[in-house]
């Protein structure tokens, strides 16, 4: 039986939203409408992932 092929945009994302989550957990001002310095590009690469995956997802239907 073979594994299933690796998928490098979806690992990545999932990446991007857990170091998300995990920052505006410990982070008082990410919990707002308005991210921290720090949290604004972790933040925004998670959204940039997304948008590219979910736009995939709707390519391959």
């Amino acid at each position: 039986m073979s594994a299933r092929p690796t998928d490098d945009l979806f690992v990545r994302y999932m990446k991007a939203f857990e170091d998300s989550v995990t920052h505006s957990g410990g982070c008082l001002a990410c919990q707002g409408e308005t991210p921290c310095a720090e949290g604004l590009p972790v933040h925004e690469r998670f959204a940039r992932l997304q948008d590219v995956y979910l736009a995939r997802q709707k390519q391959q239907r």
